[in-house]
């Protein structure tokens, strides 16, 4: 192996890794030898090799990708579909500096809070010139409506984390305070599963602290904040909704800790109370984990332009009747300013100096401060003294004169909305680039909980690592990555499980009804989604088989054609003027405008369109469905992304895509129907199936027989292809193919899953299960409108539908089609208005 380039030492560099010694480096000291806590880990990458790497890592992007996990940067044009970049290499820190790293990061959060309290509280920090009035008047996360409302144990702080960054001299120090709502911890812990996924024996070999524990702590320091204590209360995780860049972390914290998650709309306060809407009645709510900002959770106190929060929400706060964690208005600290001032607050509050410093601050609103800053603008980073989204961090260093001299007269301007510190030259790890090692700079995120009147530290991290070298951001916005974070220990780890503790015992409960309506809402129209792609790539594999055996339009391709026309999936054909298109054009024609109705998104209710809104329903639903069922609902939605090139297999590839497309969908349906308990959440999920399912039967019969057709027998094949019930028509009738037959196996039959009948018998039982509302009927007016529909079909026989009459077509067929399309159209309706949440944009859906 070659040796670490410009260096002394007789140590084997790892895999060609050559770091810049300018900087400090985490892996390889100054001597170019590997530090010791790497040793281990950089040993068993040597056994490995970098082609067993590869195959390793190989692993850990399929759990990625299957797992869609995800992070939202605003403006970028993947939205909410950017794959979360993790680094497989992970950062990993030594027992010792993890002792000073954990002490400093009680140490900090605890004066945080103590300076919270005294903000909401008596002020004295304020009256005795210990900090800044501007810096707390001015500033927009200072809430008003919070003075003087006293939290459940003086905890406003209940997650905080902090942003370290290790300069040359290899001191840690802190870039920066996250307040609010902290976000990453999610992310840390989906690093882990990956890593152990890529690295199980390294992992284990390396003696690496588990996280468990400390989501266990978190979740019994929730409980306690419930007062009276119970054993069970009731906390959910407010989210802002899907497009928030970290809805991933928040469905996947809900999911891994057993919370409801729940958005503001979900939620209602009635008497001083917070509850949960479902479609069993209002649930108190006892805790509220909130991932928005505070200033939008109540638009009635707060600001009043807020569409996510919950109207009510502070007076209940004030009242004692739920606790909302972190505390509204704990986004005051959450700054750049504060760090200036904390080193003599320190000394004041608690009686010691900081354990890790903060980066050098000085906050431009001090005259003193404001003379240093201007005659140092070339060495210093400027950033807002408010967290705002117009105003970025400014690197003196990389401004013209000119430029220096612009900023500074802004600074001059309103110098109380401006801080600067020094530019801190961050170490660096390695990361895996083209198959090599190369070295990123480095902030080291660290997360800490309430922990009675202290604060435990989750042993480890989200590292995040800049884009390239000559780069001092380290985040997501700017291009970078991460990496799981790894705490060696020389004692036995701890293997803690989120399992529940036998001592707390609660009892046995087989309650399903805690569904918010937003939620059964996404449910029932996923299942409508599902079953709508499952009738499109049925009919377009009937079609595509046909084109491919023949090359041109038959009387089969002439019914699923047909079909899709009058439905608006496909366009009319074009004709020459004055000529006839040959049949074999017309075919050529028809291939291409299939092909785009299955690939094309942006073509309206193509296969990969309507993937797209069943995807995006899925997506709200992150933290209803187990790990499987995600994985199958997410490669579903990723089999369409790339269009066949133009080449003989065309239709033969495009028709596997097909077969493959329709055993994921029978893959998720037969997870749903062994897993999902049968709650209301599942009910509604099959409720939309059935409603979906009956309506592309009776479009499928309107639009695919004719009474005057030139060739009964072959529409009624494809009819019984693509309706899926050839098998069950052939055991019955053999080869006979008879109109009333095929009607009544696809319309009248009970038994064959495929047949409208079948969907309204199911309809009526999922109806009548559902939560009964006040009213004073026998019957709701859902059930009512099921039981009629059954009943006409129950009623009528195949051969009276089948009477021609005089204009050549079956009135009766007709009629009972066009009634019960009406009848399950109204349906749909009718359960949107009594158990949905109609604060949702409708979503446009037509019935195949």
């Amino acid at each position: 192996m070659d040796q670490v380039a410009g260096v002394k030492g007789d140590f084997p560099s790892v895999w060609g890794y050559l770091p810049d010694l300018s900087f400090f480096d985490e892996m390889v000291g100054f001597d170019g030898a590997v530090r010791p806590h790497w040793r281990d880990l950089t040993e068993a990458f040597l056994n490995i090799g970098p082609a067993g790497f590869i195959r390793r890592w190989k692993e850990g992007r399929r759990v990625i990708h299957e797992n869609g996990i995800t992070y939202n940067v605003y403006g970028d044009p993947r939205g909410v579909d950017r794959p979360w970049p993790l680094d497989p290499i992970p950062l990993v820190v030594a027992e010792e500096d993890w002792a000073t790293i954990e002490q400093a990061v009680i140490q900090r959060a605890t004066l945080l809070n103590v300076m919270l309290a005294d903000f909401y509280g008596e002020q004295r920090l304020l009256r005795e010139g210990h900090f800044p009035a501007e810096l707390v008047f001015r500033h927009p996360g200072f809430l008003r409506p919070c003075s003087g409302v006293r939290v459940p144990r003086d905890i406003y702080l209940h997650n905080y984390s902090a942003d370290l960054a290790r300069s040359a001299d290899g001191r840690w120090w802190v870039m920066a305070d996250r307040t609010q709502a902290p976000t990453g911890v999610g992310y840390a812990l989906e690093n882990r599963l990956v890593s152990q996924r890529v690295l199980p024996d390294v992992f284990n070999a390396n003696h690496v602290r588990r996280l468990a524990d400390s989501f266990q702590a978190y979740r019994e320091m929730l409980n306690s904040l419930v007062t009276p204590h119970r054993a069970n209360p009731r906390i959910v995780l407010l989210t802002p909704g899907p497009y928030n860049e970290a809805y991933f972390e928040h469905a996947f914290l809900a999911r891994y800790l057993g919370y409801t998650l729940v958005e503001g709309g979900d939620l209602t306060v009635r008497d001083s109370r917070v509850y949960l809407k479902t479609l069993g009645g209002l649930l108190p709510v006892d805790v509220i984990i909130r991932r928005q900002q505070d200033t939008f959770c109540d638009p009635l106190e707060l600001r009043e332009d807020s569409v996510l929060g919950v109207p009510g929400l502070l007076q209940a706060v004030r009242s004692g009747n739920v606790v909302v964690v972190n505390a509204l208005g704990s986004g005051l600290l959450e700054s750049s300013a504060p760090a200036a001032f904390l080193p003599e607050i320190s000394r004041h509050l608690l009686g010691e100096d900081l354990r890790l410093p903060s980066v050098a601050t000085w906050w431009c609103g001090d005259a003193d401060h404001l003379d240093f800053i201007l005659d140092n603008l070339s060495q210093l980073v400027i950033k807002p003294a408010f967290p705002t989204g117009r105003r970025h961090s400014i690197f003196g260093s990389k401004l013209s004169a000119r430029a220096r001299g612009r900023l500074a007269e802004r600074i001059k301007a309103a110098p109380y909305e401006y801080v600067a510190h020094e530019q801190v030259a961050l170490s660096t790890a390695p990361v895996w680039s083209n198959g090599r090692l190369s070295p990123r700079h480095l902030v080291l995120r660290i997360f800490a909980f309430a922990d009675g009147d202290s604060y435990s530290v989750v042993p480890g991290g989200l590292t995040w690592v800049s884009s390239g070298l000559d780069s001092f951001i380290a985040s997501m916005r700017a291009g970078g990555g991460s990496k799981d974070t790894w705490v060696k220990s020389n004692a036995p780890v701890s293997q803690t499980t989120l399992l529940p503790s036998a001592t707390n015992r609660v009892a046995i409960s087989r309650a399903t009804f805690d569904l918010p309506s937003r939620v059964a809402d996404n449910l029932f129209w996923l299942g409508r989604y599902v079953e709508r792609v499952d009738a499109l790539v049925r009919t377009a594999r009937v079609i595509l088989s046909r084109l491919q055996e023949t090359e041109q339009i038959n009387a089969g391709v002439e019914l699923g054609v047909r079909t899709l026309r009058t439905l608006g999936y496909l366009s009319s054909p074009r004709e020459e003027k004055g000529s006839k298109a040959s049949s074999n054009g017309r075919g050529q024609n028809l291939e291409h405008q299939m092909l785009a109705m299955i690939y094309d998104s942006d073509q309206k209710y193509s296969v990969s369109w309507t993937l797209d809104q069943l995807y995006r329903v899925a997506w709200l639903l992150r933290d209803r469905f187990s790990a499987d069922a995600w994985s199958i609902l997410h490669r579903f939605s990723q089999q369409f992304t790339t269009r066949p090139t133009d080449d003989p297999l065309r239709l033969a590839n495009t028709r596997t895509l097909l077969d493959d497309a329709l055993m994921t969908l029978s893959a998720f349906s037969g997870l749903a129907a062994e897993s999902m308990t049968r709650g209301d959440g599942w009910r509604f999920l099959e409720i939309g199936r059935r409603v979906e399912r009956a309506l592309q039967m009776i479009e499928l019969l309107r639009h695919g027989l004719q009474a005057d057709s030139a060739d009964p027998s072959t529409d009624l094949q494809t009819l019984l292809e693509i309706a899926d019930s050839s098998l069950t028509y052939r055991s019955r009738y053999l080869t006979t193919m008879q109109a009333d037959l095929v009607v009544d196996l696809v319309l009248l039959d009970e038994v064959n899953p495929r047949a409208v009948a079948f969907q309204l018998a199911r309809l009526q039982e999922h109806v009548e299960e559902l939560p009964k509302r006040l009213t004073t009927s026998r019957h709701s007016s859902e059930t009512k409108i099921v039981m009629r529909l059954l009943t006409a079909v129950q009623l009528v026989e195949a051969s009276d539908l089948l009477q021609v009459n005089g204009s050549g077509t079956w009135k009766e067929l007709n009629a009972l089609l066009n009634d019960l399309g009406n009848g399950l159209r109204a349906l749909s309706e009718t359960l949107g208005r009594h158990y949905f949440d109609h604060t949702l944009a409708s979503r446009q859906m037509t019935a195949f």
